[in-house]
């Protein structure tokens, strides 16, 4: 779906890829209904887009909350008129530490708001976009989706819950005008870290500068659901990993638990 004069909403619009997503998707012509859970980083991407109110609104949203993603959606079909898009981008990580160290309320707090958020706003907006005569669903999941990433294993599950999701709404919707999308991003420059509440590992500093400056990844992101494409793979390492977990499941794994050996105590 071409997003020139479409409505999107972009959940996580307040920083990092879901900001890069408002811009690019303004550029391309869209207009662009910003959910964020943060009210200041959310106005301050409206203020550097600069955009008329009739291109970009902002909506400060916790999306675990259902009845406040059900008022929100309705709020923002009454605004535009119609929407005909949807990308659910926010995301947290948990804490670098093993499963067997990780406390309940971290657990069910990445779980609420990678997944439950997810399909809050599908099943809010979803109903709407079928009325579309075309709407899509892009939904970003991970690359620790669909390869274990030792001391993310709970984040990946979780990304791993939105891969088969997004999976499924493709074969559910498949007879309707609603496309679906799913990403598997791969190092992204961006502060998840800290908006996830947490501090990065001082042996993670060495990857930031291979990780793909994040309007890069919108563009691609974008640029995938402009071409109906049903997975969108961000950055060299997701191509490549995402190849060879497929080839040789269990030496990927391997790959990846040296790599991030130092980052696990």
């Amino acid at each position: 779906m071409f997003v020139q004069n479409r409505t999107i909403a972009v959940t996580g619009a307040g920083s990092g890829i879901g900001r890069e997503l408002v811009f690019v998707l303004l550029s391309k012509g869209a207009r662009v209904a910003a959910i964020d859970v943060n009210p200041e980083t959310l106005a301050e991407t409206t203020h550097i887009a600069a955009a008329t109110a009739e291109q970009l609104k902002g909506y400060p949203l916790d999306i675990t909350h259902r009845t406040a993603v059900n008022e929100t959606v309705q709020q923002i079909i009454t605004d535009f008129g119609s929407v005909q898009g949807l990308i659910n981008n926010a995301g947290i990580i948990q804490p670098f530490i093993p499963v067997v160290s990780l406390e309940e309320h971290s657990i069910r707090r990445v779980m609420e708001v990678n997944f439950y958020g997810t399909l809050n706003l599908t099943q809010a907006l979803l109903p709407h976009l079928m009325e579309q005569p075309e709407g899509h669903i892009v939904n970003i999941s991970s690359m620790g989706g669909f390869l274990p990433v030792p001391g993310q294993s709970v984040y990946g599950a979780s990304k791993a819950a939105v891969k088969l999701l997004t999976e499924g709404l493709f074969a559910e919707l498949a007879d309707t005008s609603v496309r679906v999308s799913v990403v598997f991003p791969g190092a992204v420059a961006t502060n998840i870290v800290a908006n996830s509440g947490l501090t990065a590992p001082s042996s993670s500093d060495s990857g930031e500068h291979n990780a793909l400056p994040a309007h890069e990844a919108a563009q691609i992101i974008v640029n995938g659901m402009e071409k109906n494409r049903f997975r969108i793979l961000v950055g060299k390492d997701a191509s490549f990993l995402d190849k060879l977990y497929r080839f040789a499941p269990k030496y990927a794994t391997n790959f990846i638990r040296k790599k991030m050996r130092d980052l696990v105590s």
